[in-house]
Parts: structure tokens; C-alpha cells; sequence
């Protein structure tokens, strides 16, 4: 398989994780959303939507939304699960996953933010619609999630740890106050101990651009 991503990308970082949880090997090649290669004719054929990641099977399939990516990867690769066996425990990873994978991610896009400036709105402003969306996805987060396990629903980490880490990424790179949310950051600790979320890092990507020059 082949993994079309970005090092920064919140979405291609959770795919990443569970590739690496589940042992899945995965050529990677990069679109550099900062030049746009995401829209030049090729990658827009692969992926419509001109957005990371999207996923080439072996038998030259495609695959898009990295919610739906991990599912795929879940149903078809089930060790380690991401998600519970119970099904109301699976909606309630589901519920809180997907609060931060399509109430916090897609307000903080790089299309969004850029939007924003081109109507006029500085760095400043967009740093700070940034962090106010943050805050308040972390917030209910919080009270979503398990509040006695080392990870969001459990002994192990699943779907609502793929998508809280990235978010995590987003946070300390943009200054967001974390103080209020060490329930979060402790899980963060924890999962950034795991080879599985350390390889995936996005400066551990060999795309990562050194934090010296312009992104």
C-alpha cells in the first residue's frame, strides 16, 4: 500500500499511528500542502477532495478521509482493535473521536486558516480562531472520555487516541493553553512513549521540514 500524506497533517498523523499500531508496512509519498500539490492535475485524480491522506491499495484501490482509512484498516486488519466490541462503548469512542476529526480538524485546516487571511484577517486572528476552536473541542472532549483509564477509553489506545494526539500536535505548535486539559496531555505522554505514536510523529517524517525554515 501507499500513503499519500503530509508531515503536518493532523489526518495523515492519525493513519500513520495506526499503520504502525497494527504492523501494517506502507510506502509514503508527500504532498506538500504549503506549495499546493495537493490541487495539481495528478494528486486531484487520486484524491478529489485535492486533501491528505489518501491511501493506494495493493490492488490499486483508493481510499480517502482518514476516518474512513482507519475504519477500512480496523475491519480489515482487526489486531490491535481501535475500537471496542460493545456497541454502545463503540459509539462513545466514535462520539468523542469524531469530536475532534469533524468539529475541531476542519475549522483548523490549512484551507480554512488560509481562507481566513485572504479575507483580510492577520496571523494574529487566525492563531486565535485557531486556539478558541481547540479549547472548546478539548473541553468536551474531556468530558467524553473516560476519566480512570491511562488512555481516553481504556488499557490500550484506540480510535479516540488516533485523533486526539494530532490535535495535541496542533496545540502546542499554535500556544494553546493546555493547563485546563492535563487529563489530556498525561495521555499524551503516554501514547508519545509508544514506538507506534513516536515513529509516526510528524517530525520524524521524512518530509518534516526543520522548524527553522517557513512552512
Amino acid at each position: 500500500m501507499t500513503l499519500y500524506g503530509y508531515w503536518r497533517s493532523t489526518t495523515s498523523y492519525r493513519v500513520r499511528i495506526a499503520l504502525a499500531l497494527k504492523g501494517i508496512a506502507c510506502k509514503q509519498l508527500s504532498v506538500n500542502l504549503v506549495t499546493g500539490e495537493q490541487v495539481a492535475e495528478g494528486y486531484a485524480r487520486l484524491n478529489p477532495a485535492a486533501g491528505v491522506p489518501a491511501l493506494v491499495l495493493d490492488d490499486g484501490q483508493v481510499l480517502t478521509q482518514s476516518m474512513a482509512i482507519l475504519e477500512w484498516l480496523d475491519e480489515t486488519y482487526p489486531s490491535p482493535p481501535l475500537l471496542p466490541s460493545d456497541p454502545l462503548d463503540r459509539a462513545r469512542v466514535r462520539a468523542a473521536a469524531l469530536g475532534i476529526a469533524t468539529d475541531v480538524h476542519p475549522v483548523n485546516n490549512l484551507r480554512v486558516v488560509g481562507r481566513l487571511r485572504s479575507m483580510g484577517h492577520g496571523q494574529g486572528e487566525a492563531v486565535a480562531w485557531m486556539n478558541d476552536w481547540m479549547t472548546r473541542g478539548f473541553t468536551a472532549f474531556s468530558q467524553l472520555i473516560r476519566p480512570d483509564t491511562p488512555f481516553c477509553f481504556g488499557d490500550r489506545p484506540g480510535l479516540a487516541d488516533l485523533c486526539l494526539i494530532p490535535q495535541l500536535y496542533n496545540a502546542h505548535r499554535w500556544g494553546c493553553d493546555l493547563a485546563p486539559f492535563g487529563r489530556l496531555t498525561g495521555i499524551e505522554t503516554r501514547c508519545l512513549a509508544l514506538e507506534a505514536f513516536a515513529t509516526a510523529r510528524p517530525e520524524a517524517q521524512p518530509d518534516a521540514i526543520p522548524e527553522s525554515a517557513p512552512t
